[in-house]
């Protein structure tokens, strides 16, 4: 046994110092220790655990073991300054730009520390207290993970390496995929182990470090139980061991065991590479779903892979369909299941809960099948069907005891996804024939989900005492309701308390709801009052005007108050207050626009200058490290140019992990700092091995990070085959690749992988993103029998679905359905082409694409059965309305008869198909008009919708109150100018806000705008919290009115407000203006727009969109990056040293 203690430590410090002498030559690819410990400690600061100040150093120096030379306590030491600094980014203080730089911690002497016995320090650490632990393995996790990755295992017995694994778990959740070298050669028992310690830290694991960990699992095991390497032939340790066979079974029970929920993302192929008998043994013992359990999605091909799999270890279908229970992430794929006992359908139903039949309306269709036949006993099976309650049908649901439904609604909460049509049934059924039945708190908050379909009169008269003390519930029930609904909860809650106690108590929805009026008047006069909640734009616009006037305007408690943050406040901030502000941009970056990042950039940057006179020309790692990468990337292109090579390594890291979403699509700082990154990699590889770009590898490729996402096809091409193909597998996952690529990327991917028509599922789901960016290529997909599977899960990892992907979609989804029929249809066309239940249920909002000759085709019973799915498409051309409306009358019946508001909920979108006689007559309730508002009316369907509403709700424009003019929505727009000057301007004031989305015409807009200028003053006066609240109104104003706006405001105005403006009135806007728009609002404007702008207003308005205000662009050069890379031990020592003292307290 290897001696512990001195000898264990020993293994640590030789770590340390291979670490410190060796240069690294592929730039700073190894695992950063000063940055490693300073994100551990973040998180122990995020946890609210104390971070250590100088008293507890000097306590510490004072009582320690160690020499006198170490134990000087003096703050001002170099000692005591540069662990403050390690701190201090926990914690910035005001003159943090003074701080005494990290890199002094290089400077201590090796005479200041002397520490041993490390192993029994991990232990102390394991029954230390959870802060100071936490702390102390910040320090020790970056170290203990290089010893298992350096020094061999012979050296410490089973307790240290165990010991080690323990400590050095932290690191793996935050390092990146280049920096997590896993250890090169693990001995035996220690590959469980340590495969034991990556299953602990799956969950935080991206995509590429899961792949990272299979192949080096792979490796370990051939090479531990069969002696044999699957590594290439160049490995060195490859070269010592004979090449495993292809036809080697490695994936055995131990191997199985090992890989736990990685087996999710296995190759389809290596699954073959398990014994049957080992296979099979290890699905029905249940530990293949014990070992997915933390998994949640598989890709199509390996699910089906291990279905097949696993249904040959039984002699049919039913044998195979009684495990079930055992399916566990495979159950998403089990459209082939059989028949079931209702038994067995209730056991698959529940894995079933787990998958994502959003996305996947495959996975919805077996779970209407299982639910017929769970309900054959309806009563018994009730409280066991969980979310699945929602695919019972509006009879089956109406026959509910009330009691036995809000027992199922407590025990399933908030998020279960209701139709319109559910919603109004369940309701119905709860008042009964009092449709404004007067309800307790208590019954409101019982009925938890469907709280959403109760009518506006009911939540008007909900007692605030009885609910305001339970905040979350209240947010609960909120989360389905409409608009109107929520103004109308508030209405009731503000006739029992006042605004101030209010906005105290309430979140979520409802909170948001709260309009600007209301805000004002709850007397908010501390920055606690408002920072641990979310709020609107308009009220965080508000809120920090608010602070800022009250000189509260601390950035790291605004929380979701950033959003208001105007470029104003950010350019007056003092330079002390830039890091503090910098900070709390990073910690919360989704409160972020654009233009605040960019504007709090250029702060930053200006600050720095001031700090030394072409800062950025001569700026260390060590400075870069202190920047927010979320603002780094909006470095000019000048001074992305200028950037020393010396400062590659903190470069190189930082672009690996930027999220480039602050960044403007068409920022000149994007390219510029794509080509910084690759002149930082390709230099170093022509110093050292004589290429350029073609001696990349695809570790160099990963470390690109989104900047990858960015690359030219004719730089991509200069790539060697197998760099190409890992480049271009890594692309298929970008949020974005530029316009201006995308033919010539489709292009060379076809060139690299052949034919897509020839592709297999594995590589459709590898590079179908990419293809599916060309609608060409998308529509002229093969209908191979895995396609429809294949293109349901890249929809799910799609920002948003093409035209031509859903109609793919509409296209195999019908194809497929007329073959599963062939045997008993007479025209396998006519199949493929006549809508029925199954087909409408499957294809949800995709039967947009139904042709008006197959809608007339369908039958009064499927239109029926479906009649709500088809209504809740909103695009239908005029042709399918006017076939929808001839089903409708048919199975309906004439409009005369049409007199209870559930027909008008079920048909939704297909009423807009009615003629304007005929609209005037439906029996349009308030209460549903926010379901059907964006179906696309036409100005005067509006008109005659509005009429229709108020006959049928005995309404006038004089009585709309607030509640009534949000829930009318869109269709406020039907009323005429004599009818919107009726309007109560202390209504319309309370409204405004919850009216955003609202579109009318410029005639109807400029009505609403006169109504605003009466409400809140001339334009001129209206602040960013206004105009953002006022949503698309503002384009009614008149050139001189829109001129009049303080260019601050422009920012705020809503990007669907843009293209309603007249050319003529954008185009009296200043320069100054224009640039003020912003990236996202200036994309919006039109080709129209533009044409009418002079060619100065133009250029501002190209700033504007690509976010450069006062920058100029520059070619980008680079000179050799430095090759040398900072060691650890000197920064480790100090860090141990403080460790220590914690052991001692």
């Amino acid at each position: 046994m290897a001696p512990k203690g001195g000898t264990f430590f020993f293994l640590l410090i030789l770590a340390c110092a291979a670490r410190a002498e060796t240069p690294d030559r592929t730039l700073g690819n190894k695992p950063d220790f000063k940055d490693m410990a300073k994100k551990l400690m973040k998180k122990c600061h995020d946890k609210g655990y104390p971070v250590p100040g100088v008293m507890l150093l000097k306590h510490v120096c004072n009582n320690s073991d160690l020499p006198m030379e170490a134990r000087n306590a003096d703050p001002s030491s170099t000692f005591l300054s540069s662990v403050l600094s390690v701190l201090d980014a926990l914690s910035p203080v005001k003159d943090s730009l003074n701080r005494v730089p990290l890199e002094d911690l290089n400077k201590m002497e090796n005479k200041t520390w002397n520490c041993s016995n490390l192993s029994t320090m991990i232990k102390l650490m394991q029954n230390s207290s959870e802060a100071y632990s936490c702390y102390m393995q910040a320090v020790v996790a970056p170290l203990s993970w290089e010893t298992l990755n350096t020094q061999s295992e012979r050296h410490m017995d089973s307790d240290d390496y165990d010991a080690l694994l323990w400590a050095a778990k932290p690191v793996l959740q935050d390092m990146s995929s280049t920096r997590m070298n896993l250890p090169i050669k693990v001995e035996g028992q220690n590959v469980k182990k340590m495969m034991m310690m990556l299953q602990e830290v799956y969950n935080p694991m991206s995509e590429a470090k899961m792949t990272q960990v299979i192949k080096w699992a792979k490796e370990q095991i051939t090479q531990n139980y069969f002696n044999c390497t699957m590594g290439p032939s160049s490995d060195s340790t490859s070269m010592l061991m004979e090449r495993c066979k292809p036809s080697l079974k490695w994936l055995n029970t131990e191997a199985l065991t090992m890989m736990g929920p990685y087996l999710s993302h296995l190759a389809p192929d290596d699954v073959d590479c398990s014994p049957k008998e080992k296979l099979c043994t290890f699905f029905s013992s249940a530990q293949f779903k014990s070992a997915l359990s933390v998994a949640t999605k598989m890709n199509p091909s390996l699910a089906m892979k291990f279905l097949q799999r696993f249904q040959e270890c039984f002699s049919g279908t039913m044998e195979f369909a009684e495990h079930v229970d055992k399916l566990g992430t495979l159950a998403c794929y089990y459209y082939s299941a059989p028949d079931l006992t209702a038994n067995l359908s209730m056991i698959l139903l529940t894995e079933l809960n787990k998958c994502d039949d959003y996305n996947n309306p495959r996975i919805k269709m077996l779970k209407m099948r299982l639910v017929r036949s769970v309900t054959a006993n309806f009563t018994a099976a009730l409280s066991e069907l969980g979310s699945s309650i929602v695919l019972l049908s509006l009879k089956e649901l109406s026959t509910i005891p009330s009691n036995d439904l809000k027992k199922v609604l407590k025990n399933l909460g908030p998020t279960v996804r209701w139709t319109q049509c559910q919603l109004h049934t369940l309701v119905k059924k709860e008042l009964g024939d009092k449709k404004c039945k007067e309800m307790a708190g208590e019954e409101v908050m019982a009925l938890q989900s469907i709280a959403g379909g109760l009518p506006r009169c009911v939540l008007k008269n909900v007692k605030a005492q009885q609910i305001l003390n339970d905040t979350e519930a209240l947010k609960n029930i909120s989360k389905q309701m409409m608009k109107g609904q929520l103004k109308a909860m508030l209405q009731g809650l503000l006739k029992d308390v006042g605004p101030s106690e209010l906005v105290q108590k309430l979140q979520g929805a409802l909170l948001c709801s709260v309009s600007l009026n209301n805000l004002d008047k709850a007397n908010i006069t501390s920055l606690n009052q408002v920072e641990n909640k979310t709020w609107s734009l308009p009220q965080a616009a508000y809120l920090a005007k608010k602070m800022y006037d009250l000189k509260q305007l601390q950035y790291r408690k605004l929380r979701s108050v950033l959003q208001g943050i105007t470029c104003k406040m950010i350019d007056k901030a003092a330079d002390t207050d830039v890091q503090d502000m910098a900070q709390a941009m990073t910690e919360f970056p989704q409160w972020l626009s654009k233009v605040q990042a960019g504007c709090a950039a250029q702060k930053l940057f200006a600050t720095l200058e001031k700090v030394r006179t072409g800062y950025f020309k001569t700026i260390t790692g060590a400075e870069m490290d202190k920047i927010a990468t979320l603002l780094l990337v909006h470095l000019p292109p000048s001074s992305v140019k200028d950037l020393p090579d010396s400062a590659c390594p903190v470069f190189l890291y930082k672009m690996e992990v930027a999220n480039l979403s602050s960044l403007p699509l068409l920022s000149p700082s994007r390219p510029a700092l794509t080509q910084r990154a690759l002149l930082c990699l390709a230099n170093v590889h022509t110093r050292i091995y004589g290429t350029g770009l073609s001696g990349l590898t695809t570790e160099d490729v990963s470390r690109l990070g989104q900047l990858l996402c960015e690359l030219q096809p004719s730089q991509l091409r200069l790539m060697a085959p197998g760099v190409l193909n890992f480049s271009l597998r890594t692309m298929a996952s970008c949020q974005h690749i530029p316009q201006r690529h995308r033919a010539d990327l489709i292009q060379l991917v076809n060139q690299t992988f052949g034919d897509p028509s020839n592709w297999s599922a594995e590589t459709m789901e590898a590079l179908g993103p990419l293809l599916l960016l060309d609608p060409a290529a998308t529509s002229a997909l093969p209908n191979k029998p895995w396609m429809k599977d294949v293109l349901y899960f890249l929809r799910s990892r799609l920002p948003q679905a093409s035209d031509a992907l859903k109609r793919k979609l509409f296209e195999l989804t019908t194809t497929s359905n007329a073959a599963r029929k062939k045997r008993t249809a007479t025209s396998q066309v006519n199949n493929a082409k006549q809508p029925n239940v199954e087909l409408i249920e499957e294809l949800g909002m995709n039967n947009v694409y139904w042709t008006p000759a197959q809608l007339d085709q369908m039958s009064a019973q499927t239109f029926l059965a479906t009649v709500e799915i088809l209504g809740a498409v909103t695009d239908y051309n005029a042709d399918q309305l006017a076939i929808l409306h001839k089903k409708a009358t048919e199975s309906l019946g004439p409009v005369s008869q049409m007199t209870d508001d559930s027909v008008v909920v079920q048909m939704g979108c297909i009423t807009r198909g009615f003629a304007n006689a005929e609209l005037e007559k439906l029996p349009f309730s308030l209460d549903t008009l926010e379901a059907i508002a964006h179906c696309g009316w036409n100005e005067s369907q509006m008109g005659s919708v509005w009429k229709g509403v108020a006959k049928y709700n005995n309404l006038t424009a004089q009585q709309l109150g607030a509640t009534d003019m949000v829930a009318l929505n869109q269709f406020i727009c039907g009323l005429n100018a004599s009818e919107i000057r009726q309007l109560n301007l202390n209504a319309f004031k309370d409204a405004v806000g919850s009216m955003d989305g609202v579109q009318c015409a410029f005639t109807v807009t400029q009505q609403l705008k006169s109504l605003a200028v009466s409400a809140f003053g001339k334009p001129s006066t209206w602040t960013e919290a206004q105009v953002s609240d006022m949503g698309n109104i503002i384009a009614g104003l008149n050139a001189t009115e829109l001129v009049s706006l303080d260019p601050s405001v422009f920012s705020f105005l809503r990007a669907s407000c843009i293209p309603l403006i007249p050319p003529g009135n954008l185009a009296a806007l200043s320069v100054t203006q224009l640039e003020a728009l912003g990236p996202d609002n200036t994309a919006m404007v039109t080709n129209e727009q533009r044409a009418a702008l002079r060619d100065k207003q133009l250029a501002a308005l190209e700033r504007a969109e690509t976010g450069s205000r006062g920058q100029t662009q520059s070619p980008v050069q680079s000179g050799a990056p430095s090759l040398s890379v900072e060691g650890i031990s000197a920064f480790m020592k100090p860090l141990l040293f403080l460790l220590m003292g914690f052991l001692l307290l």
